[in-house]
């Protein structure tokens, strides 16, 4: 029987690749979205299209509203930044956004009595979150496993796959195209136009355009600016 995992799918770049591994590596992906009250709603709607054309067996969407906390451009009155990647964490970053996202995929993980979770953060090419390093995904990952009745019982061992996280945006494309993944149906950016269009100049066009160039392929998806 094929092993089920549950992927984290915002309906982005990168969450399509993860989806696209995790069924190439012989899982039956589980997806999971989050509608958490993020001005970048385009992305979810995304999801919502094309979950199943892009290989999940199912596709679960969890709805809480993170505006309620705020501290975010992505969930509070807060402009985008459009000036490019700096180091410094942006104020796109979500606070706990990854470990929240985590602990509900590890829940119905649970529930369908699977032990595998992808997500596809990135340590690389991104925008400097904190919860997309590789110490914190070993963290939660030792975590899952000692918070779960499957876990504490035996019934098997949580593993938290991070496939991307060492890989720049350029090798994620080319590791998306040898799977056959549709770029145009994904969506990354961060403050979109009324239309959906992307706005080609915050921190996750800027990345996901650099991706492209380098991967040496057109970018499939509208800009209303580029860079």
């Amino acid at each position: 029987m094929t092993k089920k995992a549950v992927v984290l799918y915002s309906g982005g770049l990168d969450s399509t690749t993860c989806l696209a591994i995790a069924k190439e590596e012989g899982f039956a992906p589980y997806a999971m979205s989050f509608a958490y009250g993020q001005r970048h709603t385009a992305e979810l709607e995304v999801a919502k299209a094309n979950a199943r054309t892009m290989g999940a067996a199912e596709h679960l969407v969890v709805e809480f509203d993170l505006r309620k906390v705020g501290g975010s451009a992505l969930t509070a009155d807060i402009t985008v930044p459009k000036e490019g990647v700096g180091d410094d964490i942006p104020v796109t970053y979500v606070p706990a956004r990854n470990t929240i996202f985590l602990s509900f995929a590890l829940g119905w993980a649970e529930v369908l009595g699977a032990f595998d979770i992808f997500i596809g953060v990135n340590a690389l090419d991104y925008s400097g979150y904190p919860d997309c390093r590789p110490e914190y995904i070993a963290a939660f990952e030792a975590m899952a496993n000692l918070a779960t009745r499957a876990g504490v019982e035996g019934a098997g061992r949580f593993a938290i796959h991070a496939p991307l996280i060492r890989l720049t945006k350029g090798e994620i494309i080319r590791k998306g195209l040898a799977l056959g993944v549709d770029y145009g149906r994904t969506h990354s950016c961060y403050d979109p136009t009324p239309e959906g269009l992307s706005c080609g100049l915050c921190d996750s066009c800027r990345l996901r355009l650099k991706g492209f160039a380098e991967a040496g392929v057109p970018d499939p998806v509208k800009y209303a600016d580029k860079f």
